[in-house]
């Protein structure tokens, strides 16, 4: 199956499960060749045997500078250049409350969500920029409902999503008119198990949280529980510049409605 996104060269970063990995089947599924860095081997090669020669896999940390650098690279030379990078990275906090963080805990955990959330989108966006350029291409970041309502996680997690917000609307500004910047705010989803900040000692994942997707269609105003391929239709949407190509700064909330 091809579609608007027929031929293009796009680079995923985190795009071996839960909404990157629906983000990379519905890519794939419009036409498009992928790049993708994800941390797990065993999702890497899930997306491989899935995907074959449609996709090219860097296992690595899509916050270090080197590892983006050599996903870019492998991107230009393997497909041609690049179309759009998105962002799917992102480390949750479960709900920590500052109160119950010591000084010394908050200063490492903040660090740690900072570098998932939002340092591995700014290093991708830059080190990208030249090849985005080229083509006139675009930037997809993932932002959250908690960057718009207090809500959805806690205190680091949404402080990081509320930092995206903005970094949508001041990158959409400084990379204008050559680059366009926009971001989806996906609500609570079932299907999605990252983890939680090494720092707070937290070992679990979202997908073990009891009661969880009970209380995600309990407070959407449709009452649906959102799957990663719902939110993927508005990935595909803000990388096929046929259908986007006058939206920059945007951002599409795909959470169910919030009230």
């Amino acid at each position: 199956m091809t579609g608007g996104l027929s031929g293009a060269s796009m680079l995923v970063c985190g795009g071996g499960s839960g909404i990157g990995r629906g983000v990379v089947d519905a890519y794939v599924a419009e036409g498009a060749r992928i790049t993708i860095i994800e941390r797990s081997t065993e999702a890497a090669a899930r997306v491989r045997r899935d995907h074959g020669s449609a996709v090219r896999l860097m296992v690595g940390d899509a916050t270090d500078a080197a590892t983006l650098t050599e996903a870019v690279d492998t991107a230009v030379s393997g497909f041609g250049g690049l179309d759009n990078v998105t962002c799917c990275v992102g480390v949750f906090d479960f709900y920590a409350s500052l109160r119950d963080m010591s000084l010394s805990e908050l200063a490492v955990a903040a660090e740690e969500s900072w570098r998932a959330n939002v340092l591995s989108a700014l290093l991708a966006v830059s080190i990208a920029y030249p090849h985005l350029r080229r083509r006139r291409g675009s930037v997809t970041l993932t932002l959250s409902e908690s960057a718009f309502h207090p809500v959805g996680g806690g205190v680091l997690y949404g402080s990081a999503k509320w930092a995206l917000r903005g970094l949508v609307s001041h990158l959409a500004r400084d990379l204008a008119p050559e680059v366009r910047v926009n971001g989806v705010a996906p609500g609570g989803t079932t299907g999605t198990n990252f983890g939680g900040l090494r720092a707070l000692g937290q070992t679990e994942t979202a997908g073990t949280v009891d009661g969880r997707d009970e209380r995600i269609r309990a407070n959407t105003l449709l009452g649906v529980l959102p799957t990663p391929s719902d939110h993927a239709c508005a990935y595909v949407y803000l990388a096929d510049t046929c259908k986007s190509r006058v939206l920059t700064g945007v951002v599409i909330n795909t959470d169910g409605g919030k009230a």
